[in-house]
């Protein structure tokens, strides 16, 4: 299988298993801790976090600091996944080492 179709493959498989946990929380009465907050994405919550810190963040400590500053806990594959995305975009991210990102010296203004 060429590696572009197994990536889009995985990204539905991904995308159809987040839809059904969000589901299962639903009907048990919990929220998905990933939620939107303020208006803001994931990836929002971490290009804020990233620019306060000024400095780059494993993404374990990433997660601790949207909790802190956001009060969500987004999921670690999911937060990994969307920013390892900006990064191969060119969009504002840089990975300066595995699961560590900062933001590129043109997104902070």
């Amino acid at each position: 299988m060429a590696e572009a179709t197994r990536d889009e493959v995985l990204q539905a498989f991904e995308l159809a298993l987040e839809t059904q946990l969000r589901a299962v929380r639903r009907l048990r009465g919990r929220r998905s801790s990933a939620k939107r907050v303020e208006g803001l994405s994931q990836v929002d919550m971490a290009f804020d976090v990233l620019r306060r810190a000024k400095t780059p963040l494993h993404v374990d400590d990433l997660i601790v600091a949207i909790a802190r500053a956001h009060g969500v806990q987004p999921a670690r594959d999911s937060l990994v996944s969307a920013l390892s995305k900006k990064v191969v975009a060119g969009d504002r991210f840089e990975k300066p080492a595995p699961n560590t990102f900062t933001l590129r010296p043109d997104a902070v203004g």
